[in-house]
């Protein structure tokens, strides 16, 4: 019987975090990025990227991983304008806090690394 419960509650879990759009909060949307978007810190991004990131979200950043597809919700497409219109605080904070599967980020990379990873993610605007 606790199985069961166990189970159901995470069915609802998943279903609630697929429905709801993901929203940063009102002060994670008004941090600034204190990491000049150059070449340097788009290098240290990639690497970040490569690593953590794009066995899930592709190498393209896309989220088409076909062995990806079955998960709800799917892997966010960073060459998206939904994606992209976002404030460089709240990809931050999506990337320290994380939500279902996507990793919680903020005590495996550094914040001056993830400030880096938001700069490489702008670079796949530049891509669609």
């Amino acid at each position: 019987m606790k199985r069961v419960i166990l189970l159901l509650l995470v069915v609802a879990v998943q279903v609630s975090f697929a429905q709801s759009e993901w929203k940063a909060p009102d002060e994670a949307n008004a941090m600034k990025n204190p990491i000049v978007n150059d070449a340097k810190s788009l290098e240290k991004g990639a690497k970040i990227y490569k690593s953590l990131c794009a066995s899930c979200h592709g190498e393209t950043g896309k989220g088409d991983v076909p062995a990806m597809q079955s998960l709800n919700p799917k892997p966010t497409d960073f060459t998206a304008d939904s994606f992209q219109a976002q404030t460089d605080g709240a990809i931050f904070w999506k990337l320290s806090e994380g939500r279902g599967l996507m990793a919680a980020y903020k005590n495996m990379i550094s914040e001056e690394d993830r400030w880096a990873l938001v700069n490489y993610l702008r670079s796949f605007k530049k891509k669609k």
